[in-house]
């Protein structure tokens, strides 16, 4: 039988034990949840840390995406427009690598400046067409109106007035002819096939300083250009002696060449100007190659025209102009190549090239003297000697495939002009066919009336050089004889001769 102290022993003993393991188990969790609780703290507290990183980079993409927005409105997107025009000007590129995201919208910007462009451009165009089209009407008027003028009026000073204008309406005509050419407009004329060397001196006649230039021709006679090509080849070798004039000093001589090579013709205009830088010169041989498209904003202010019209011509026509090698006089050498397709021949005995035209070195032909600058018509009317009126009224001579015909041999004191041995038509005779022009005839002159009519190298060198005034008497006494004559013809009944 147990006793009550041992019984009170025990259940003392396994009280105390389990209060022992009660506690130990309540310290533990204790500790546990205190272990918790600061995993929880520190959980919460990166949470918070991570909101913060979340919220500081989203303000930071924020702010970085609105500087580059504001760098793609103020420094790209002009830059972008700005190249459209002027391929040099660089574009910058982004801030950052959130500026990736705005690469299609300088894209699109550069599609649509470049469609509003050409647009802008096309108005201004058709526009400027219109407006030099009515400008060459009243100029071709004034130029009938002048022509009239210096066939009623024989005064010599008069007359002199009359050229000036003439020339300088002429200037002006080509000023708004390059203008509408650069427009896309025609050319305005159209000419029957010429000599190639009255085409480049019409050219030059449209210019003030013509006379400064000098032209040597080294082609075979009668070398000539097809119908649709006379125009566009003076209008090009206008404008490139209109530069070596320009950028020349006055008191040099521009040289022109023209000379065959192997694919055709080529006209070599070389000055003693100022030259052009490499960029210079490459920018305009680009121009004149007609391969890109030319805007009006390109052409500066106020527009330079003359190398835009030369690019227009020489793609609408098949024709090539080269500024790419200086001249060996210092300034720019300018070669125009007219390739044998645009080339024809024209026999020189039937339509003679114009007579202020230079004459070919390959023919033993003495130079004929220029007229006066003072008192004749400028060099311009040789262009309308050697010209057609219009394509419509024109007939072609020979065609084009002999081109390298011999040309005719030249008449002299001994030898007859071409047809002289010909008999006239008559019954038993049939007229000439319509290829066989008539021929004007060269009066035979012997040999001592030959040296009578001359002047011998003494006298001509003692004769002294007249004066303009005394140019200027001597031409109005030979017209106002001429119209004395002609009236007292008319009033005797008989037709002047």
């Amino acid at each position: 039988m147990i006793e009550i102290p041992e019984l009170a022993f025990g259940g003392l003993a396994a009280g105390t034990v389990s209060a022992l393991a009660l506690g130990s188990g309540l310290w533990r969790s204790r500790r546990e949840r205190a272990r918790l609780r600061q995993e929880m703290t520190g959980l919460r507290h990166q949470a918070e840390q991570s909101a913060r990183a979340g919220a500081e980079e989203a303000e930071r993409i924020r702010q970085a995406f609105t500087a580059e927005l504001e760098h793609l409105a103020t420094r790209r997107m002009p830059a972008e427009a700005s190249r459209t025009a002027h391929p040099h000007v660089p574009v910058p590129g982004p801030v950052g690598p959130e500026g990736a995201a705005t690469e299609p919208v300088l894209a699109a910007l550069r599609t649509a400046v470049l469609q509003e462009r050409k647009r802008v451009d096309a108005a201004a165009r058709a526009g400027m067409r219109g407006t030099t089209r009515e400008i060459q009407a009243s100029l071709y008027r004034l130029q009938d109106i002048l022509h009239g003028l210096q066939q009623r009026y024989d005064e010599p000073e008069l007359a002199q007035d009359l050229y000036s204008l003439d020339h300088e309406n002429e200037q002006s005509l080509r000023r708004a002819q390059v203008a509408a050419v650069v427009c896309g407009a025609w050319v305005g004329l159209a000419r029957e096939e010429s000599h190639l060397v009255d085409a480049v001196t019409g050219g030059q006649a449209r210019l003030s300083g013509y006379r400064r230039v000098k032209l040597h021709n080294h082609l075979d006679p009668g070398t000539a250009l097809v119908s649709h090509a006379v125009e566009p080849v003076a209008i090009i070798a206008a404008e490139l002696l209109d530069n070596a004039l320009r950028h020349s000093s006055p008191d040099t001589s521009v040289v022109v060449n023209l000379e065959h090579v192997h694919n055709g013709v080529a006209v070599t205009v070389d000055d003693a100007g100022v030259g052009m830088a490499p960029d210079e010169r490459a920018a305009a041989q680009r121009v004149v190659a007609g391969t890109d498209p030319i805007m009006f904003s390109d052409l500066g202010d106020p527009p330079r025209m003359g190398l835009a019209a030369i690019g227009q011509l020489t793609r609408q026509f098949d024709l090539s102009v080269d500024l790419s090698t200086p001249s060996p006089y210092g300034g720019v050498r300018a070669v125009l190549l007219v390739d044998k397709h645009l080339l024809s021949h024209i026999d020189p005995a039937l339509r003679p090239a114009a007579a202020s035209t230079s004459p070919s070195t390959r023919t033993g032909e003495v130079p004929r003297p220029e007229p006066l600058a003072e008192h004749a018509e400028p060099a311009k009317h040789a262009e309308r000697a050697g010209h057609a009126e219009h394509v419509g009224h024109a007939e072609r001579l020979e065609p084009a495939e002999h081109s390298h015909a011999p040309a005719q041999p030249e008449s002299g004191p001994d030898r007859p002009a071409p047809g002289d041995d010909q008999p006239a038509p008559g019954p038993d005779r049939p007229a000439p066919a319509v290829d066989d022009l008539p021929r004007r005839r060269r009066r035979q002159v012997s040999p001592d009336q030959a040296a009578m009519i001359r002047p011998s190298a003494a006298e001509t060198a003692a004769a002294p050089a007249r004066s303009p005034e005394e140019t200027a008497a001597a031409l109005g006494a030979l017209q106002s004889a001429t119209a004395a004559a002609r009236d007292a013809a008319r009033s005797e009944g008989t037709a002047p001769r």
